[in-house]
């Protein structure tokens, strides 16, 4: 990416190709950042067909067709094999990756464990995590990297909701686990970009194993533990999915579903709300004035405290910044199908085994979407704002749309107003972060951001 060529009110963005790549520019891209095998003509056109390999493929960016896709012909287009090859080893046949019926009956077990109620439930250990922040922060020396500050802030919830803090998990392990998994194993090889049979190894995906059987042992631990000493007094997420019933087929996850479904929730549920901080933080620190909305309204509901589960609806325009975020900067920035039967999207002919993309990142700064869509306009997701549900999906939509959104976005508010209410945050000169997508769309080089505590009404 070129910071060059992008002018001085954007946003850092994705530098997206202008001429069609080789197979092995597009692996070294697909490799390195895997948003830079996107054509740029995806952010003017509905839909963008070619060829790479033996591979057919679209990427999709029209409304009417991801609504196609996503929620009216669902079982045309379920996960690309790339996908599932990509995640299996450490998730199982989860949620995320399940289909047919072993998804449905999974999705209709766990969703009660996502209830508002619940999660409303769970904010408490958000707010400690907000509180844990705010010392660091007030002891670091003016200066932090705010992506790791939101990691740590991230994990802390998410092992907590998970296993009560109770000891039975070693978080550094896991979280290293996770990280070595994702810069083992989640990249796109060669063998992907040519169409080679899934069947055939992919030896850059064989040396995770060790980091994936680190995380399955701890996993599998602590839920044998919790079945031997029973539930906690308030219920944590463990508890919830080991009551949790299907209640058409009366079925209840066994060991190994479960541990699939933690390790999912585990990786997901703090690396994307991670992200989604850091973003915001860098956000607020490139627009001041937006910076300084924030923390008026979050200091005249606060009133000094940090924020909680009653605080949610109370920070609108807290929430359009997160929403903004998203948008430019989703964490989930690229999405593949792989369609199982013949179609037609956007007058276009679909084959069985073409590979359908939906390039989120695209999606979100189509020029036939959205005004302006490299500006970072958080009003757009004001009261009354209209766009269409199709064209921002930072959570997927359909059946599928994510199932702990919900959760995402009130441990965001949480710990975005509480942080902004106390602390000014102002852009390190020559430190802005590069927008990369391996697995999820990350600042390359941090959030790195200077710190000023600023005095409570």
């Amino acid at each position: 990416m070129s910071d060059a060529a992008v002018p001085a009110n954007i946003p850092p963005k994705v530098q997206l190709v202008t001429r069609p790549l080789s197979i092995l520019e597009s692996l070294r891209a697909a490799r390195g950042n895997l948003l830079e095998i996107i054509p740029n003509i995806c952010t003017k056109q509905p839909i963008v067909s070619g060829k790479t390999g033996i591979v057919r493929w679209h990427m999709v960016m029209d409304p009417g067709a991801l609504r196609r896709i996503l929620k009216e012909k669902l079982e045309v287009y379920p996960k690309s094999d790339i996908t599932k090859n990509l995640l299996r080893p450490a998730i199982g046949d989860s949620l995320f990756i399940a289909e047919g019926a072993h998804w449905r009956w999974q999705r209709r077990a766990v969703a009660p464990v996502f209830s508002h109620r619940n999660i409303a439930g769970l904010a408490p250990i958000m707010s400690a995590a907000a509180e844990a922040a705010c010392a660091r922060l007030e002891a670091c020396s003016g200066k932090a990297d705010l992506y790791s500050e939101m990691v740590q802030a991230t994990f802390e919830v998410i092992s907590n909701v998970t296993f009560s803090g109770s000891g039975s998990m070693d978080s550094a392990a896991v979280h290293r686990a996770i990280n070595a998994y994702i810069d083992q194993a989640a990249r796109v090889s060669l063998f992907d970009v040519l169409g080679v049979p899934t069947w055939v190894p992919r030896w850059s995906r064989m040396f995770g194993t060790n980091s994936v059987s680190e995380m399955k042992t701890v996993a599998d631990q602590a839920i044998e533990r919790r079945r031997q000493n029973g539930p906690k007094e308030v219920p944590d997420l463990l508890d919830l999915l080991l009551e949790g019933i299907d209640p058409e087929t009366k079925k209840q996850m066994n060991n190994a579903e479960l541990r699939d479904n933690l390790l999912t929730f585990i990786v997901a549920g703090h690396e994307t709300t991670a992200l989604t901080l850091a973003w915001a933080l860098y956000l607020c620190a490139f627009d001041p004035a937006v910076q300084e909305r924030v923390r008026q309204e979050a200091q005249d509901v606060l009133q000094g405290r940090i924020a909680g589960a009653e605080d949610i609806g109370r920070l609108p325009y807290t929430e359009q910044v997160i929403n903004e975020a998203l948008r430019l900067y989703p964490p989930a920035g690229f999405l593949s199908r792989t369609a199982q039967a013949p179609d037609t999207l956007c007058d276009r002919e679909v084959r069985r085994k073409d590979t359908v993309m939906m390039p989120i990142y695209a999606l979100h700064r189509n020029e036939l979407l959205w005004e302006e869509p490299d500006a970072f306009r958080p009003e757009r997701f004001a009261e009354g704002a209209e766009y269409n549900r199709f064209a921002y999906l930072p959570f997927g939509d359909g059946p599928r749309v994510c199932i702990g959104a919900h959760f995402a976005t009130v441990e965001a508010q949480i710990i975005l107003a509480t942080l902004v209410s106390r602390f000014r945050f102002t852009r390190v000169e020559g430190r802005d972060p590069k927008p990369v997508m391996v697995l999820t769309l990350r600042p390359e080089g941090g959030v790195w951001l200077e710190v000023e505590p600023v005095s409570s009404p």
